[in-house]
């Protein structure tokens, strides 16, 4: 059973957990198919390497050399699926409930110098991960494949 003091890192680890679960699922059936467009690449290219840059400026470094749309390769990502999820963990691990509160100064990609603190970054991840697998799923039944269900429910019911 969870205390109280570590209820919202309990939660973020779930979040992510179902993070990687869904990013699983969305390589899974990219891997699985017969042709897939560059479109789909780059859109989970795209979510991936957001997660990754925000990794970094969680953990205080320069992200500025990351750019967030460069993946045209499935091998790209399967390798930061996995890289992502180690990482997110190695940070979530130790921090305690009283840690979330910490500001985090970053520049975005277009330089601009923001503070946010660590609960909300977490909590912006995994919510811009599920914005992206939605749009993933989209195209997938545009292009004639089965979308992929990464609702967090489905997750749960695991």
């Amino acid at each position: 059973m969870t205390t109280s003091t570590q209820a919202q890192k309990e939660h973020l680890l779930r979040l992510y957990q179902h993070a990687h679960w869904g990013n699983e699922e969305i390589l899974k059936v990219l891997r699985e198919a017969d042709s897939i467009s560059e479109k789909l690449i780059s859109i989970f290219g795209h979510l991936l390497s957001a997660e990754k840059v925000w990794l970094e400026r969680l953990n205080q470094r320069d992200s500025n050399h990351l750019s967030i749309w460069p993946i045209t390769r499935l091998e790209d990502c399967e390798v930061l699926v996995q890289e992502n999820y180690a990482g997110y963990q190695l940070f979530l691990q130790p921090l305690r409930d009283i840690d979330l509160n910490t500001i985090i100064a970053y520049r975005n990609s277009k330089g601009t110098e923001f503070q946010t603190s660590i609960l909300d970054i977490l909590s912006h991840v995994p919510l811009h991960g599920s914005y992206h697998r939605g749009q993933i799923s989209t195209y997938l039944r545009i292009e004639g494949h089965e979308p992929v269900n990464t609702d967090f429910i489905t997750f749960a019911r695991i």
